[in-house]
């Protein structure tokens, strides 16, 4: 099976590299137009977004204000990306 490797990098120069069967990125990309690291890219903030809101409302414990910040950060990104919010798009509201 065909596969493809992307490599992430972050603001301090290191880089990490995932390799995922091609075939993938073309089963999750919604556009003929969309590039495969945009593909990736969307998968990983889609990610992002549920680890985000599960901490904070689905972890044991109460969530503190630091996390929230974070997950209504990570939230508002995702509305940016995906003109839509989490809830919407999830069809998972609190």
């Amino acid at each position: 099976m065909d596969e493809a490797t992307f490599t992430i990098e972050d603001p301090n120069g290191d880089t990490d590299e995932v390799t995922i069967p091609a075939r993938l990125v073309e089963i999750f990309s919604e556009e003929d137009d969309e590039s495969e690291a945009q593909v990736v890219g969307d998968i990983a903030l889609m990610a992002f977004a549920q680890r985000a809101h599960a901490l904070v409302h689905h972890s044991q414990g109460e969530p503190t204000e630091e996390l929230q910040d974070v997950e209504q950060a990570t939230l508002d990104q995702f509305e940016e990306r995906f003109g839509q919010t989490y809830a919407e798009a999830t069809g998972h509201q609190h």
